[in-house]
């Protein structure tokens, strides 16, 4: 069988690796060995971390609105069931906001939870 170098795809497929590593700390943007290794431990990163970054951001959410429902004389939990009795549906990521941006508007239905709960 004759040999074949491969030299062409070889060198095609190292300098990609080098490219994906470039930034990378030390000899993981220059040694190929090393910059593979790290390349392929930065895709299982990104891969964790974009289903992470999710949850993250409802632990956020759920933190201010919490902050907000207290400052409002409620728990997080009797806000959000009142709201759920009151028939007001309004997703956490907008119910951060409110807390944040627009402190009457989360009043009033921090207010609305509060009748809810008390009937």
């Amino acid at each position: 069988m004759p040999r074949v170098k491969g030299g062409i795809v070889s060198r095609k497929r190292r300098k990609r690796v080098l490219k994906l590593a470039k930034g990378y700390y030390g000899s993981k943007h220059t040694l190929y060995k090393v910059a593979n290794q790290q390349v392929m431990k930065s895709g299982n990163y990104a891969f964790r971390d974009r289903r992470q970054k999710k949850r993250d951001f409802r632990k956020l959410w759920i933190t201010r609105i919490n902050a907000a429902a207290r400052t409002n004389g409620l728990s997080y939990s009797r806000l959000m069931h009142g709201l759920k009795l009151a028939g007001i549906d309004v997703n956490r990521k907008m119910l951060a906001d409110l807390a944040v941006a627009d402190e009457k508007a989360f009043a009033q239905l921090a207010d609305a939870a509060k009748t809810e709960l008390n009937k």
